[in-house]
């Protein structure tokens, strides 16, 4: 555009998501649902937040002055205790089958927001362990949608051109694989081969944008407001990868599977969490970003009212949060309620499909609608269910 002041704001209203998934089973009663006071508390208190008659745990104490941005869904219910299959549910919306896999809440974004314009992949992980390969998590939606793994916020291997081939030599051989490619697809054309094509181009786009993955090209300052540890870099990462329009991030925390000594290890997790993430959000705000940006925090699970023998808190499915923020999500809300001490839901319950259908249609995406997938109509989220229509603003 000619017009430097509408480009920029045709980035900030780009639709974009961003996840975090904190891996293991996050207590919500040392997080988004404290019950201070009562026999399923433990020992941390309550704190006040920028909204008046909201409290977090005090382990969030930067989070609680960004409550004025974020919603929590306080009411949520699954009813699935195992690791596996509860992740599985809070990534697809629908519950696993046999014989049945449905794509990835990554993979559904990047299909209905990615631009195929962009050097940069719609669909990244940040994860703690190795990364630099393609996910199979793109299910029927083919492997253009699927997640590219960046191992402890790295940018993807085998990025850098070696100093061994000049650029005109490297220019050179892939103008003739594209050549080649062109007079291969004239015969035979497959979604194999387009992927194939894909792939190669993707890669040639990564090379390119290497340095979006460079937190180091950040000011100081915010280097040092995110925090000098990995998470504080992956969340600094994360910011930079959406301000250059990547359309989904998924930013993974571990590990929240405490079944001993949970205060212990939920002091120093969300004392890591808090301060990046915090930073983030109000980072978001500040950009203009906010309102095209859905914030998701989620588990597979959460944990335990009862405190058991090792003061760890066991796998529970019943009662637990999922905080979300930005986009059209209300601001400064916590939907849904459960009990005095935590153990069931008595008001506003919803389940991972009802949470899947409102973080599409948070950002403009019709979850009633349908994909074209190879001449056929395929349901965009579980049509059995709806979305939160008290979390869509």
């Amino acid at each position: 555009f000619s017009r430097p002041a509408m480009a920029a704001q045709l980035a900030k209203d780009q639709k974009r998501v961003i996840l975090f998934n904190m891996h293991g089973g996050l207590s919500q009663l040392e997080s988004w649902d404290p019950k201070p006071g009562t026999d399923t508390s433990g020992p941390f208190r309550a704190i006040p937040t920028s909204v008046p008659g909201i409290h977090l745990s005090e382990l969030l104490p930067f989070t609680a002055q960004q409550m004025h941005h974020l919603c929590i869904a306080r009411g949520v219910n699954t009813s699935e205790d195992d690791h596996g299959k509860g992740a599985y549910m809070m990534v697809t919306g629908r519950r696993e089958m046999p014989g049945a896999d449905y794509p990835k809440v990554g993979a559904v974004f990047a299909k209905a927001l990615a631009s195929d314009a962009s050097a940069l992949p719609g669909h990244i992980l940040i994860a703690p362990w190795g990364g630099g390969s393609r996910g199979n998590d793109a299910a029927y939606l083919g492997p253009n949608f699927s997640s590219i793994s960046l191992g402890n916020g790295n940018p993807p291997a085998n990025t850098a051109r070696p100093d061994s081939i000049p650029q005109a030599s490297d220019d050179a051989r892939n103008d003739f694989r594209r050549k080649v490619n062109e007079k291969f697809l004239t015969r035979r054309r497959t979604a194999i081969t387009d992927a194939y094509t894909h792939s190669y181009e993707q890669a040639l786009g990564l090379m390119r944008e290497r340095d979006a993955f460079d937190v180091t090209k950040e000011s100081p300052s915010d280097q040092a407001r995110y925090g000098n540890h990995d998470f504080g870099r992956h969340c600094l990462l994360a910011r930079r990868l959406l301000e250059k329009g990547v359309s989904f991030i998924q930013v993974i925390h571990s590990n929240y599977d405490t079944h001993n000594e949970n205060f212990n290890f939920h002091f120093e997790q969300l004392g890591e969490f808090d301060r990046p993430f915090a930073a983030l959000v109000a980072d978001l705000a500040d950009r203009g970003m906010l309102d095209s940006t859905l914030i998701v925090v989620l588990s597979e699970f959460g944990r335990t009212p009862h405190v058991n023998h090792l003061y760890g808190r066991d796998h529970w499915s019943k009662a637990w949060s999922v905080l979300l923020g930005g986009a059209k999500i209300p601001r400064g809300v916590a939907y849904g309620k459960t009990n005095d001490r935590g153990t069931e839901v008595v008001d506003g319950q919803v389940d991972h499909a009802n949470l899947f259908h409102t973080y599409l249609q948070s950002v403009g995406i019709d979850s009633l609608g349908n994909f074209q997938v190879d001449g056929r109509e395929v349901p965009i989220a579980d049509p059995a269910s709806k979305p939160i229509e008290a979390l869509l603003s």
